[in-house]
């Protein structure tokens, strides 16, 4: 029976120059899901990967990436996973085939083993349409991003590690690419994707977490999320501001109001809590809808929180 985690991080910590770049973040990626890691510029997101991957090693806390610790074991983790960084480094005097043909040769001491990662590399190859005899270095850049991608998928790896892989693919490519994404979790294995497409990771991901300034802000089922998760406009009906109870059940994420509206980012397990809004004092009408993924991300970004709105606590993590 195989591990129904992928990645568990539990308190990981890493500091440069004495700062943390990741400060006790924990949680599990389950096994056949396509988790979308979200975050700022700077918020932690590649040193994360890196850890998974055993490139860097942590300061505190542990990570076991497809059952081993990645800080001892880095060679065999990498071995067990396919890896597409923002920038990728390719031999730029290798042809398309040429550089196919050399990467089978870290896959695996039989020639069953390479001639099945050269089998899949060429047709991922023809499916991206690239140009066999091409010198990688006069690809463009696109280009160069489809090659990445298909040496990472050419193992069939159980993980595949994806930091900002579309961000030079036309749109067509991109949607065919992250549907395919899907398509490898039915199919048991597991996809990690760290990129700023909010919309591209909300199109295929199951689970999200989002890392803020090195900290977690949350880790859940995307569905669960976006269930849990409310947008509430309200009317009002004078100019003195929102009079919410002391205990409303609800958690403000984010919250800006003018004179005569306000508009809250709430987290709730009780959808009663967030209907009884309605009958606050000050309150002549209320709107509430379910946000996008986008909308969610910019709120725990800003986290604005005026006076009369029931103070912002971190949402427990699932």
């Amino acid at each position: 029976m195989s591990d129904p985690v992928a990645i568990r991080i539990d308190g990981l910590i890493k500091r440069y120059k004495g700062r943390p770049a990741v400060d006790n973040i924990r949680f599990d990626v389950p096994t056949g899901s396509v988790f979308g890691l979200l975050g700022e510029n700077g918020a932690g997101k590649s040193t994360t990967i890196k850890t998974i991957l055993g490139l860097v090693k942590p300061d505190g806390g542990r990570v076991t990436t497809l059952g081993l610790d990645p800080a001892t074991q880095g060679l065999q983790v990498r071995r067990k996973v396919g890896y597409v960084p923002e920038v990728a480094c390719l031999y730029e005097w290798m042809t398309v085939s040429e550089i196919g043909w050399f990467a089978a040769g870290f896959h695996g001491s039989k020639p069953d083993g390479q001639q099945a990662f050269q089998k899949h590399y060429g047709e991922l190859i023809a499916g991206f349409e690239l140009p066999t005899k091409r010198k990688l270095k006069a690809l463009s850049k696109g280009m160069r991003a489809k090659v990445s991608l298909a040496l990472a998928l050419a193992s069939e790896p159980e993980l595949l590690v994806l930091d900002e892989p579309t961000s030079a693919l036309d749109v067509l490519v991109r949607r065919e690419f992250l549907e395919s994404m899907v398509d490898l979790a039915g199919a048991g294995r597991t996809v990690l994707l760290s990129s700023h497409g909010i919309a591209d990771v909300e199109r295929v991901a199951s689970h999200v977490a989002l890392i803020h300034q090195g900290k977690l802000a949350l880790a859940e089922p995307l569905d669960e999320l976006k269930a849990r998760t409310f947008l509430l406009n309200f009317r009002l009906e004078g100019t003195d501001g929102l009079a919410s109870p002391a205990y409303s059940g609800m958690t403000v994420i984010d919250a800006t109001e003018s004179s005569r509206q306000a508009r809250w980012l709430v987290h709730s397990t009780d959808r009663r809590a967030v209907e009884a809004a309605r009958s606050w004092s000050g309150v002549a009408g209320l709107e509430i809808e379910t946000p996008s993924l986008e909308e969610i991300y910019i709120a725990y970004m800003k986290r604005r929180n005026p006076t009369g709105a029931i103070p912002a606590s971190p949402v427990a993590v699932s």
